[in-house]
C-alpha cells in the first residue's frame, strides 16, 4: 500500500455547509475502504489549513480517483503528498 497525506482547505461551499463536514469525512473513509485502502487518520486543524487525512491506497490511480472525487464535490481543495516510512526512506537514500 502507498501512504498519502492530503492537506485540506475548505472552499466557500465547504464553509457554508461546515456542519456536514463530519458526515463527509465518514463517507470518504467508506470510499477509501471500498477502493481497497485504509484511512489512517483524519484531523481538523486551526490555522493555515483546515485539516488533513492520512490514508493508504493500493496504487496511485486509486488515490487519484479518491482525491478527484473530493475535488468534484466542491467542498474542499487538497494538496497531497506521498509518505515514506523510515525503512522506505532509508532504502531510497541507500545508494546515494
Amino acid at each position: 500500500m502507498i501512504r498519502y497525506m492530503a492537506i485540506i482547505e475548505y472552499t466557500q461551499q465547504g464553509v457554508a455547509s461546515i456542519s456536514e463536514s463530519p458526515a463527509r469525512a465518514r463517507a470518504f473513509c467508506q470510499q477509501v475502504e471500498a477502493a481497497g485502502g485504509k484511512v489512517l487518520g483524519q484531523y481538523w486543524a486551526l490555522g493555515e489549513f483546515d485539516g488533513c487525512v492520512l490514508f493508504e491506497a493500493p496504487d496511485q490511480q486509486t488515490a487519484t480517483q479518491l482525491l478527484l472525487g473530493l475535488a468534484k464535490a466542491g467542498n474542499v481543495r487538497t494538496r497531497t503528498v506521498q509518505l515514506l516510512d523510515a525503512a522506505e526512506f532509508e532504502q531510497a537514500v541507500s545508494n546515494l
